[in-house]
């Protein structure tokens, strides 16, 4: 994988990122917001719900997921000139839910902290960005390639689910995608996003309800417990979940983009956002794969990074009102957001797969897509971090030839 590089270009003023968010930029960012918000958020309510957390620490564990990241993917974005888009970490969230099973929120919490710490520390000494050359970049991409799949598979599933919704917006897509010129003009994904919703709004029973009246979001200071149980079950789990299976997985994403992401500054950021997320009790930051992939999906590369500040923009919005927008987004159809997502992803997933298997190391890929693909957690870890181990140890016997041309 080649060594992203930390240096910031130069100083970045509102009227050029005013003029580089065109309706391009800022639907790639709305979609990679809506993404966000609608089945990771699901994800969120089940683990808490499940934990009965009450009320209130539900609502500002939504708040820091949104708020704090939001607030990092404008500064990381706005700093490096490129699309830099921090969340939450999803299999450090499922993690989270075990724990709560035996361990108290406040445990828990105290574990959210030492990972954040641990994530620090090894931005901080280099080590993240030393790690990046230790995987060759087809292998991490087959991996990738394994984690997006679902995303594709969910366009035909949402057919199935809503074949009316379903058809509408996937005949939209590939009309507007086969005129390069109307492209240019009406970007794909926002002639299918306008049709579903007009579908949406006309099919009684399924759209979304009412918004209401807005409810500020009010977020509880968590407090931390620091337990040795705990730390050994959750402590490095919780920091392999960010660094191995979603940094990886947006540094593949961003630099098959074109782009340079700085590994040791977005270790370093995922640390601080973690540390910060954990004080409202929130799960851990993470450079986000999927969200990134959709900001970078069309356009000129030199313009991603509006999509990204889009994206951040609506983050904070929605964490600011977020007991109002959470209710707004898990009441939408669920058909509308897998065709949004997989038609947002399709480019991604190509080039996926054209990175893992083009050239060398396209066994040690094969390996990787397959383990990640079984979705198989092994120890606590989930199964794209398994996917990488399985990978490298593959084509370190079967491709040791590569490894010596590298």
């Amino acid at each position: 994988m080649n060594t992203p590089t930390d240096s910031a270009p130069e100083k970045l003023t509102i009227g050029q990122a005013l003029r580089d968010l065109g309706p391009l930029q800022f639907v790639n960012g709305l979609i990679g917001f809506i993404f966000a918000a609608t089945g990771p958020v699901a994800i969120v309510l089940s683990v808490a719900t499940n934990a009965h957390l009450s009320d209130a620490q539900i609502a500002s564990w939504i708040f820091g997921c949104f708020f704090i990241n939001g607030a990092l993917t404008l500064f990381m974005t706005w700093r490096y000139r490129q699309p830099l888009c921090f969340f939450w970490t999803i299999p450090g969230t499922v993690l989270a839910g075990q724990g709560l099973s035996h361990l108290s929120f406040e445990q828990v919490v105290g574990c959210y902290y030492a990972a954040s710490l641990l994530i620090l520390v090894v931005g901080a000494t280099g080590f993240a960005q030393r790690a990046l050359q230790w995987i060759p970049m087809p292998i991490v991409m087959g991996m990738v390639a394994g984690v997006f799949l679902r995303f594709g598979l969910d366009i035909i599933r949402a057919m199935n689910g809503s074949p009316l919704l379903g058809w509408a917006m996937l005949v939209t897509f590939f009309a507007l995608s086969a005129n390069e010129s109307i492209a240019r003009k009406i970007p794909p994904i926002l002639g299918a996003l306008i049709v579903g919703a007009i579908i949406l709004i006309a099919t009684p029973g399924a759209g979304a309800q009412a918004v209401g009246s807005l409810a500020l979001a009010k977020p509880v200071l968590a407090t931390p417990a620091f337990s040795v149980q705990a730390m050994i079950e959750l402590v490095v789990p919780l920091a392999i979940t960010v660094l191995v299976v979603q940094n990886a997985q947006g540094f593949a994403i961003l630099q098959a983009a074109g782009h340079k992401p700085p590994a040791n500054a977005v270790t370093m950021a995922c640390g601080v956002g973690g540390v910060l997320s954990a004080a409202v009790g929130a799960v851990g930051t993470c450079l986000t794969g999927p969200t990134n992939g959709i900001v970078t999906s069309s356009g000129e590369r030199e313009r991603h990074y509006a999509a990204a500040l889009a994206t951040g923009g609506l983050a904070i919005l929605f964490g600011i009102f977020s007991p109002t927008f959470t209710h707004l987004m898990l009441s939408t159809s669920k058909e509308f957001i897998m065709m949004l997502g997989g038609l947002a992803m399709l480019r991604v997933l190509q080039g996926a797969f054209v990175s893992s298997f083009k050239g060398p190391f396209a066994f040690g890929a094969l390996a990787s897509l397959l383990v990640t693909i079984a979705d198989i957690p092994l120890f606590g870890i989930g199964a794209a971090f398994w996917g990488l181990v399985a990978g490298a140890i593959v084509s370190r016997i079967l491709e040791r030839e590569h490894y010596a041309k590298a």
